[in-house]
């Protein structure tokens, strides 16, 4: 009796027995605690929000700051670049003040870009009241008048009283160019750009001289080489065009009616 009990005891211990890699595998009956970082609630202080566990917070990235200067966080509004500040206002009556204020004390021809950058104004504005302040000038009969040369504005005297500026000016004194230094700088003026050698045969006389003296007066100017000869090349200068009164060289007058009839004739005699 003894041993059947004992060899039952033995078999039922067989049958029960389950392998160690086999034990992990069955789902445990006793309760688990999850460690939070926060202190255990007592009954009836629950919170019906629960709070972030270690779990929740080692998934929430921490935003970072930009950098200094670097572009602005999503959602924040970006700083406006502030305007510029606007333009005075100017009636008819100052700004015709003002243009006339500057064109007194210019030495040479001002653009009207330039006047427009200084008045702060529009320069089709600027443009329309030069042209307005010049019709009134001419209109008024005064001994001035404002005209458009070398690409800008000016005050100049009225050619009906250019005697009694010279008289006043020179003193009795006559300064005038020569009679070669006159053809020189109408050659360059017809031809330009030209070189040296091109007025000489031109007048049929060495120009050496005489184009020193209409540089050193500040009427032509050296403007570059000819590239198969390697020759200076010279043309009039803007103090040329200002002294003439013209706005361009365009304006030139045209040569065909100062020239004789057999100008062909001579052209092919002379070779």
């Amino acid at each position: 009796m003894g041993d059947e009990e004992h060899g039952d005891s033995l078999a039922d211990q067989a049958a029960a027995w389950i392998p160690p890699w086999a034990r992990h595998r069955e789902p445990s009956t006793q309760p688990v605690e999850v460690p939070t970082t926060e202190t255990a609630s007592q009954p009836g202080d629950e919170d019906p929000s629960p709070g972030p566990t270690a779990a929740t917070d080692a998934a929430t990235p921490t935003p970072r700051k930009p950098a200094t200067g670097g572009p602005p966080e999503r959602g924040r509004p970006r700083q406006r670049v502030p305007s510029p500040p606007p333009a005075p206002v100017l009636d008819d009556a100052e700004l015709r003040g003002a243009l006339e204020a500057i064109l007194l004390v210019v030495d040479e021809p001002v653009a009207e870009t330039t006047l427009a950058d200084v008045l702060a104004q529009p320069p089709e504005r600027v443009r329309e009241m030069l042209r307005t302040i010049s019709t009134g000038y001419t209109a008024g009969g005064h001994g001035f008048e404002l005209r458009r040369a070398a690409g800008g504005w000016r005050l100049y005297t009225r050619p009906e009283y250019a005697g009694y500026v010279e008289r006043f000016v020179l003193d009795g004194q006559t300064v005038r160019l020569t009679q070669a230094a006159l053809e020189t700088l109408a050659v360059v003026s017809y031809k330009q750009p030209v070189t040296r050698s091109r007025i000489s045969a031109i007048r049929g006389v060495n120009c050496d001289g005489v184009i020193r003296t209409l540089i050193s007066r500040g009427l032509i100017e050296e403007c570059g080489a000819e590239p198969d000869s390697g020759a200076h090349l010279y043309r009039t200068t803007t103090l040329f065009l200002e002294k003439l009164g013209l706005d361009s060289i365009t304006d030139l007058p045209p040569l065909a009616p100062f020239l004789p009839d057999d100008v062909e004739d001579l052209a092919d005699a002379s070779r």
